[in-house]
């Protein structure tokens, strides 16, 4: 049985240890937000916080989060407040096919949790995700955005 947090409630799975943090999250708990692109941790469409740090989920053997904390997109918002970032990517209207957005919603967050005033390179150089889309300058624009939110005290 391996026992961790996700999204602040405690939960518990009785499954091969070495199952994909992500199918976890996905088929066993039923939330859908983190996404399933590549399966080899490089498009970052399964991004998760554990213990406050993104992570690809897809390449997370669940056994190595027992008794530890994981973030979802779905945990992000607190009582129905959506971020500082959340509200960035509507404001600019970031997604356009959407697919990938919840990993980058969660390499946004990790990035001005680490850095609250990035550069555009900063933001270059930590959103390794990939859009295939293109909407690289509007998620630019709505971390910058973000990050100005932040800075006068809005919740991150």
């Amino acid at each position: 049985m391996i026992t961790f947090k996700i999204n602040a409630q405690e939960v518990n799975f009785d499954g091969d240890p070495q199952t994909p943090a992500l199918w976890v999250i996905r088929d066993e708990l039923k939330l859908t937000g983190t996404k399933f692109g590549c399966g080899i941790g490089q498009c970052g469409a399964c991004s998760i916080h554990l213990n406050g740090q993104v992570i690809r989920s897809c390449v997370t053997p669940i056994e190595s989060v027992a008794g530890q904390s994981i973030t979802t997109i779905e945990g992000l918002a607190e009582d129905k407040q959506l971020t500082p970032v959340q509200q960035a990517w509507i404001k600019h209207d970031v997604p356009q096919c959407g697919y990938c957005q919840s990993g980058q919603i969660m390499a946004a967050t990790d990035l001005l949790h680490k850095n609250p005033n990035p550069s555009d390179a900063d933001i270059i150089q930590a959103m390794s995700n990939i859009c295939r889309c293109g909407t690289y300058v509007r998620i630019k624009k709505a971390i910058h955005d973000a990050a100005e939110m932040m800075s006068k005290g809005a919740q991150s």
